[in-house]
């Protein structure tokens, strides 16, 4: 399943544009990228620290609760995230529940699920926050980048278009196989 894209240079958070463009009645599943993000915003009110360099993303697409529900979409976009950026780093990739990916007790991702009615319709936003080149200071936990990781730049465009890839196989998925089959497929 094709995924749409737009691109901006700055927002104030990609899942609010996710938010506007499903009220446009833009329903095919799209992902909203952005150089900068200068109100991302993480779990329970968080705020996601969003520094330039770094790769700040949000999926949506229709759903139905009852074949895969939201909490159960929150294993799989964390399987499926681990997944794709174990392939870049040959380290052990920690998921913290429900919404982070760790390495060595630092936070290198979040990710942000929010759902919403429109039309008959239930839509999954997914906002990703991915530090790729920059590990913003925290008071609150210890960051890192996959650049620190790696010791070298990141090329996020690289990284975003097999993110788009992996996800364009599970949205496929997603409608033939029940959650169980595809959290073992995941994981």
């Amino acid at each position: 399943m094709k995924i749409k894209i737009k691109k901006y240079k700055k927002v104030q958070s990609t899942n609010d544009i996710a938010l506007k463009l499903i009220k446009n009645n833009i329903s095919e599943p799209t992902i909203i990228t952005s150089e900068k993000q200068t109100k991302g915003r993480g779990r329970v009110g968080k705020k996601w620290i969003s520094k330039k360099g770094n790769l700040f993303l949000s999926l949506f697409f229709k759903f139905d609760h009852n074949k895969i529900n939201f909490k159960q979409f929150a294993i799989l976009n964390a399987f499926l995230l681990k997944s794709v950026i174990s392939k870049a780093i040959s380290k052990k990739i920690k998921i913290k529940w429900p919404n982070d990916l760790i390495l060595e007790r630092k936070k290198f991702c979040g990710i942000l699920q929010e759902v919403i009615k429109f039309d008959k319709f239930n839509f999954l936003i997914v906002g990703i926050g991915l530090n790729t080149n920059v590990a913003p200071q925290n008071k609150s936990f210890k960051s890192t980048s996959l650049k620190n990781i790696l010791n070298k730049k990141i090329n996020n465009k690289n990284i975003l278009k097999k993110i788009i890839i992996a996800y364009e196989k599970f949205l496929e998925e997603k409608n033939k196989l029940s959650f169980s089959d595809l959290k073992k497929k995941y994981k």
